[in-house]
């Protein structure tokens, strides 16, 4: 596993990348309300990217059809955005966006409420954040990456909720998806160890009920198996020698 570390030079483009990736989640959250599409959605963000003088990440990553995920409710991951999916009252929606420029990709993700939610869908979605920072006591140079990973798991399920296993976060920089791959629970093993100027994308995906997800026909859309809600906080931090940066935010 060869894992970039960063100079200052790519951390300055990692930078530019991942402030596109805030203003996107900073309009989304001025633009969820119920009533509108998924793919009005995708729009706007794309908009917002390309005004920035960026390209959309996942836009054809693999053939995906969006420049956005837009998750609602029991989807956990990659929703596609259609004209067909309209937001209503009391849904949660997770905007996974990703930012290209200057040779470097930026990627984050949150869940919005749509209107007026329930008690449960906010708790939900606090937690699955909450479970993020937890994580971040432990992202700082000299420590092992699974101490995050074990970090984030514990705090979700101390509130009850399920760590989904099949998906997980990645290194990221050039390429959208970099080494190493950041679980949202502990595997065996400490991990490689973490060194400043690594940039890494954690993700938490957790499910309000049991952790397994199936996969839609659509090949794309991941939903949870039992039907309950979903919430995904993503960040690219920087590794620092005294902690960590959060690259995602304005």
């Amino acid at each position: 596993m060869a894992i970039a570390v960063k100079n200052p030079e790519a951390i300055e483009k990692m930078r530019r990348a991942c402030r596109i990736v805030a203003l996107v989640h900073k309009t989304m959250e001025q633009e969820i309300r119920p009533g509108i599409s998924t793919a009005y959605l995708d729009r706007v963000a794309e908009e917002v990217i390309r005004s920035e003088k960026a390209t959309p990440s996942f836009k054809g990553y693999r053939g995906f059809p969006g420049a956005i995920c837009a998750s609602v409710d029991d989807e956990v991951i990659h929703g596609i955005p259609s004209e067909k999916r309209v937001l209503h009252e009391g849904s949660i929606i997770s905007i996974d966006v990703g930012a290209y420029i200057d040779g470097y990709h930026g990627d984050g993700a949150r869940t919005f409420p749509v209107g007026v939610i329930s008690d449960e869908a906010r708790a939900l979605i606090e937690g699955t954040r909450e479970s993020f920072f937890e994580g971040m006591k432990y992202a700082k140079d000299g420590n092992h990456l699974h101490e995050i990973s074990a970090a984030i798991q514990k705090k979700a399920e101390s509130y009850g909720y399920g760590v989904v296993r099949e998906f997980v976060g990645h290194g990221v920089g050039k390429k959208l998806h970099e080494d190493p791959s950041i679980p949202n629970f502990k595997p065996i093993g400490r991990g490689p160890r973490l060194v400043a100027g690594m940039t890494l994308a954690v993700e938490p995906m957790i499910n309000a009920g049991r952790p397994e997800v199936r996969v839609l026909e659509d090949d794309w859309t991941t939903v949870t198996r039992d039907g309950s809600l979903s919430a995904h906080y993503e960040n690219t931090i920087l590794i620092t020698k005294t902690g960590y940066e959060i690259l995602t935010k304005l």
